[in-house]
Order: C-alpha cells, then sequence, then structure tokens
C-alpha cells in the first residue's frame, strides 16, 4: 500500500523522483564503461533511472541487514550475495549477543538472500564489473551497513573505481561509507538526530520483488530506445 509521507517538505515525490534527481549528479559518467548495481528492492526504480540517464548497464548486488533478534526494525551488520559480512560491533557489544545467536541471524540472512538471487538472477551469471566504474545504488543511506557490505562485495569483482550513489543519506553514515567506497554521491545529506529514509518521500511504500523485477524488465526494453515513456507509480 502506498501512503502518503507525513514530512511537510519531502524532497522526493517518489523513488522515480528521487533517480532523475540522483541522475544529474552523476551525468560525468554518462556514456563511459559504466554499471549501475541497486540494491533491492527500493534501490532498483532510483537506478532505473540512473542507468537510463547515463547509459550505463543495469544489475543488481544484495545486500541485506542482519536484524537485531526480537527487534527486527534495527539491524547489527549486514551481509551481501557472495557472502561478505559486516557487524556493527559496537551494537553486538551492548547488546551482549552471542556468537551463536549472531550465527543464527546470518544464517537467516544468507538463506533470503539465496532465495531473491535466484529471483533476480536465476541461472544469469554475474554482470562482468572488472575495469568499469561501478555505481551502487539504493533509495537511501541510514546506518550505512548494508551499502558497505555490498561495496566490500562488489571491490572483490575489481571494478576500476565504486561511487555509492544515493538520493539521500545521514551524515553518519556518508562518513562510514566514504572509509570503503572512492566516492560517495548524494542530492541531499542530513545531520539530524533520527534518521528515516522515508521522511524525505512524499509517497513511500515497500516494493516487492515483482515490482524490481519490473524495474529491471523496463530497462531492458528502454536501454536502447531512451525516449520511450517511462513507468510512473510512486515506486
Amino acid at each position: 500500500m502506498v501512503y502518503r509521507q507525513p514530512a511537510p517538505d519531502p524532497l522526493f515525490e517518489n523513488r522515480f523522483d528521487a533517480g532523475k534527481q540522483l541522475a544529474d549528479k552523476l551525468m560525468a559518467y554518462k556514456n563511459e564503461p559504466t554499471i549501475v548495481l541497486a540494491i533491492p528492492n527500493g534501490g532498483l526504480p532510483v537506478g532505473l533511472q540512473v542507468a537510463l540517464a547515463i547509459g550505463a548497464e543495469l544489475d543488481v548486488v544484495i545486500a541485506r541487514k542482519i536484524p537485531i533478534p526480537l527487534r527486527p526494525e534495527g539491524g547489527f551488520g549486514a551481509v551481501a550475495d557472495d557472502g561478505t559480512m559486516i557487524l556493527n560491533n559496537e551494537i553486538v557489544k551492548s547488546l551482549g549477543l552471542t556468537q551463536s545467536q549472531i550465527n543464527y541471524q546470518v544464517a537467516k540472512v544468507r538463506n533470503d538472500i539465496q532465495q531473491r538471487s535466484l529471483i533476480y538472477r536465476g541461472s544469469r551469471p554475474l554482470s562482468m564489473v572488472a575495469g568499469k566504474t561501478a555505481i551502487i545504488i539504493d533509495d537511501g543511506l541510514a546506518s550505512g551497513y548494508t551499502m558497505m557490505a555490498a561495496v566490500e562485495s562488489v571491490r572483490r569483482r575489481r571494478p576500476a573505481r565504486i561511487i555509492v550513489a544515493v538520493p539521500v543519506a545521514s551524515e553518519m553514515s556518508v562518513r562510514k561509507v566514504e572509509k570503503v567506497a572512492d566516492r560517495v554521491v548524494t542530492v541531499h545529506t542530513a545531520l539530524v538526530p533520527k534518521f528515516y529514509v522515508s521522511y524525505f518521500y512524499r509517497y513511500w511504500n515497500e516494493l516487492s520483488d515483482d515490482d524490481g523485477l519490473k524495474c529491471i524488465k523496463e530497462w531492458e526494453i528502454r536501454r536502447f530506445k531512451p525516449n520511450l515513456k517511462t513507468i510512473n507509480q510512486p515506486l
């Protein structure tokens, strides 16, 4: 269900609008050997707009937060689709998590990633990244750990450089991600006590895998016909 974002002055109408605004910040990479790697599901509508605007390939890099036991809205790290894992050691220590608790949560996340990899990739091999500029995209950065796992995963595939690009991010997450990426690009970086990505969107909804697959399908259709009208659902 789509609901109206209560923030009085949202920066973006929806993820497609956010992608268009972000693309304006990335035009320096237009028609270079570049691949956009979107983090499903929310990063795909954003990545679609960027890939079409700069003439880049579009694929996914699947990374998921590791949820805190009994508090799944929070996370204590993240895992990427090649097994790369980043832990927030401060949270792990403060919660007193045991190694068995960590292993259990990580196993659940890896199983989820495996299932999503089958949905998004099936038997299709990973896209070639070596020697290219890899732009990793999500709809926002809150803690930054999911993006850090994605960056470390992509780095193993030997891109020429890694650009992290998001419509909005907390200042804290930008500082963290700058340590692992070659460059971080945002439309807006916020310094606020409590940061929620959804606050910056007028229309915000949780996306299904079908929504994500529609974005990939549209890129496949429009990549050689850029003047076709884009879909306008507020994804």
